[in-house]
Formats: structure tokens, C-alpha cells, sequence
């Protein structure tokens, strides 16, 4: 998720809720609630409330009356016509702590849209960076690198691209999202891309009564995550390593696996361009393995305590080549910290984009109504705050890399990458964009 920064960012959460608890609902909830819906929406947000007044870091909830806050969501829940808006109620419950890493999880089991395309910010714009093949979006002609302009009426921002992407992807699945687009070219278009909707069940059933059906479809779908997450390592000649990392929730001996083919390399490109975190574990022991000595990272607040962040050195193990970090808006969490930490203490050089400003530790508390067939739902729960070695925060803010590199709509369109090209030029491998474009496509 991308983090929630200022007062604008209250505003424009306060305007998607009223959007949905106003409209009239097109999803596949617009049917009125039954009462025993209504009742489970009320435990939820109990279990939500629960898990938050236990677990969040501060015991003063970010300034919040936490008993006034979930008396309104309550009778918001009291007062919704749909289960849509009853979500939604749940969801701005959590949107009040104004906060990264503290969200509700609905129940992701009776609808599901698919939109085929997906969008990231670059600099202060928003830009289509995939689209799926077969999809409606390639269909009606939409490309990667096509700027937007504006997704079912709002205008994508730094600040709410995260709420745009968790409105319609989990509150409101929708059948078709209208875009206002321009193309590279010049090209504007205003379209209606139609999403691919899957019906599914409001419960999951783990006894196997169903044939296994709901158990596959659980193993298809890790699966799928764990293919989307999967990293890769490109050799560049001799002496350099570009490692492109998608997420630091990965297992420990993966990650020594990709460090030993480090050896006899005079740099590393690490690419945390999309990495939205992970374990700090993992994080830590990567800032341990590039250095000689420990490394104090920052501290963390929790609630009873205050913790140093250190990252063990590795002695004369340790990797300490030239350190290229590649960073975008999407780079949270783990990835900012990494990076930020390698900028201060000067151990690497960070090319691209500034970060997403979302670096809480948080964890996901599963919950559950139900036995024998449950319905899944929860909540992510910021645990501890972070303040760097220098002092200084990025919650709200993001890091600014020691080089702004930004791709053009055109260069998402044709496939260049200046960010890797600079870095790896950096790193005495001299490269046009182009090529380096085409660097992991080989793989």
C-alpha cells in the first residue's frame, strides 16, 4: 500500500467514502443486506477494533478517541444499505490513525475484478505500466507509458494512488473502470475498459466437503504471488551483478544464494524499482552482508519500548563493491529503509524515483468468522515507528535518491530503462536505455 501523508490526504479519503456510501452501488453487493449480513459486519469491525486497541504501536492512537472513532464506524455499519457501504464504513475506521501500514483487509470471496492494466505514479504523473494481453485495456488500444489523467472520476495523485487502487481492487470490484488517457503521441482518449468479474463464494470451505475446490483455488493463488515475486540476477560482463529484487519477503538461504554470486564482482545494481517491503530481517541481514562493519540503521518506537536497529557487518566476508540502488515510487517499507540507509552512510549511490514515504513495521492479523466454513478477513496493524540513523523519518515523506532518473511515457512505451542505463554506466558498463531495457527480457 502506498502511505497516507497529510491533511489533503484525510480530504480525499473522506470524498472516495462519501463517493461509495452516497452512490448507488454497481458492484456485485448492491442487493440491500440481510440482517445476519448486518450482524457480520458488526463482529468484523469489532475484531478490527480488537486487533488495534491491542497491537498498535501507539498507546494513544495517533491523538484519536478510539471509543468516539469506532462509535461513528458502528453506526455507520448501522446505517449502510449494502454491504459495499459497511465495508467501506470499516475501512474508514482504520483510514483514521492516518497511517501507512494500518488498514482493514475485507473478505476477498464474491467478487473479483481483473482489469487487465495497472498503473504507478512517475514523478507528480501517473502512468499505465502494464497491460495484460487479451485483456479489454489492450483490446481498446491501451499501452504502457499512456499517461492518466483521471480513473471513474478521480484524478490520481502521490498521495491517493494507493486509495484509487484499494477502492476498486478490494472494497469495490467493478465491471469497468472509465479512464481519461493520452498516449505518448498526443493521443487523448476517454474509454470504458471492461475488467473480467469472477463470482465466488462469501465463505471458504477448508473441510474438503466441496471436492477440495476452495483448498485448489487457495494453492493455485500462492502459486500465482509467489511467480509475480519471484527475483532475478542478470550477469553484465565480468564485473557487474544486477539483481533485481521484487520484495524482501523472501527465505534467508534464497537470498545468500543470490550474495554468492557476488563474488569477484566490482559492483552491484541492486533494482528495488516495485518493492514494496518485506521482513526486516531479511533487510537487515542484505545491509549486514554489504558491509564490514555493523551498521546502525535507525530505532524503532514501540509501544512499550524503544529499540536500535543495527545491521551486523560481515567482516572481511562481506560484499563491498561499488553499490547501485535503483528506487521508483513504488519502492516502501523495506526497500526505502535499505536504500535511505545506504545513502547515509555513503556505502552505495540511489538513482530514480522518490519512494512511496511508508515504512512502519506492521503485522497482518488474519481473523475469521465462522467454523467449519469461515469467512477471512483482517487487518494490518503498525506495530513500531521508525526514526533513521540521522534522526530523520520517512513515514509521509519518502527518500529523494541522490539522482532523479525518471522514464519518460515514451520511454515506458518502447521498453527503455534510463535508471538501469545510468546506473550501470555508473558501475563502468556504459549503456543506452535501449539495451538496458531489453536486460531482463533475456532472462
Amino acid at each position: 500500500m502506498g502511505a497516507l501523508r497529510c491533511s489533503r490526504v484525510r480530504l480525499a479519503i473522506a470524498a472516495i467514502v462519501a463517493v461509495i456510501l452516497g452512490s448507488t452501488v454497481t458492484a456485485a453487493h448492491a442487493q440491500g443486506m440481510t440482517g445476519p449480513e448486518r450482524k457480520k459486519m458488526e463482529e468484523m469491525l469489532k475484531g478490527v477494533r480488537t486487533e488495534i486497541a491491542n497491537h498498535y504501536y501507539d498507546a494513544s492512537y495517533a491523538g484519536l478517541n478510539l471509543a468516539a472513532v469506532y462509535d461513528s464506524a458502528a453506526l455507520r455499519v448501522r446505517d449502510a444499505q449494502t454491504v459495499d457501504q459497511a465495508l467501506t464504513a470499516i475501512a474508514w475506521f482504520t483510514f483514521e490513525f492516518h497511517d501507512s501500514h494500518t488498514f482493514f483487509i475485507p473478505p476477498a470471496r464474491t467478487v473479483q475484478a481483473e482489469y487487465g492494466w495497472g498503473m504507478a505514479m512517475v514523478g507528480d504523473s501517473c502512468f499505465v505500466f502494464r497491460v495484460k494481453p487479451g485483456s479489454d485495456a489492450e483490446r481498446q488500444g491501451i499501452h504502457p507509458g499512456d499517461y492518466i489523467a483521471n480513473v471513474n472520476g478521480f484524478v490520481p495523485t502521490r498521495d491517493n494512488l494507493w486509495q484509487i487502487n484499494y477502492l476498486f481492487g478490494l472494497l469495490r470490484p467493478q465491471p469497468s473502470m472509465r479512464i481519461v488517457a493520452r498516449a505518448p503521441s498526443g493521443e487523448a482518449k476517454t474509454l470504458d475498459l471492461a475488467s473480467k468479474v469472477r463470482e465466488r463464494s462469501k465463505i471458504l470451505d477448508l473441510t474438503g466437503a466441496d471436492g477440495g475446490r476452495d483448498i485448489g483455488q487457495l494453492v493455485r493463488e500462492g502459486e500465482q504471488e509467489a511467480e509475480e515475486f519471484r527475483g532475478l540476477t542478470v550477469e553484465v560482463g565480468d564485473s557487474i551483478l544486477v539483481w533485481k529484487m521484487p520484495t524482501f519477503e523472501l527465505p534467508l538461504d534464497e537470498l545468500h544464494d543470490a550474495l554468492k554470486r557476488l563474488r569477484g564482482r566490482k559492483a552491484l545494481v541492486l533494482d528495488l524499482r516495485g518493492n514494496g517491503g518485506g521482513y526486516e530481517k531479511i533487510m537487515l541481514e542484505l545491509v549486514g552482508r554489504l558491509n564490514r562493519d555493523d551498521v546502525p540503521v535507525g530505532r524503532t518506537r514501540e509501544r512499550d519500548k524503544l529499540t536500535a536497529l543495527v545491521a551486523k557487518g560481515s567482516g572481511n566476508d562481506a560484499f563491498l563493491g561499488n553499490l547501485f540502488v535503483l528506487v521508483d515510487s513504488r519502492s516502501a517499507s523495506a526497500s526505502e529503509i535499505f536504500a535511505r540507509s545506504a545513502q547515509l552512510t555513503g556505502r552505495g549511490k540511489v538513482l530514480g524515483d522518490r519512494t512511496a514515504g511508508a515504512v512502519m513495521r506492521a503485522r497482518t492479523r488474519g481473523l475469521k468468522l465462522g467454523m467449519e466454513t469461515m469467512t477471512f478477513y483482517g487487518v494490518q496493524v503498525t506495530e513500531a515507528d521508525l526514526v533513521m540513523s540521522d534522526d530523520g523519518r520517512l513515514e509521509h515523506v519518502g527518500m529523494v535518491p541522490d539522482e532523479l532518473v525518471l522514464p519518460t511515457g515514451s520511454d515506458l512505451a518502447t521498453k527503455r530503462d534510463p535508471a538501469l542505463a545510468r546506473a550501470l554506466t555508473l558501475a563502468g558498463a556504459p549503456t543506452d536505455p535501449v539495451k538496458a531495457g531489453a536486460l531482463y527480457s533475456k532472462k
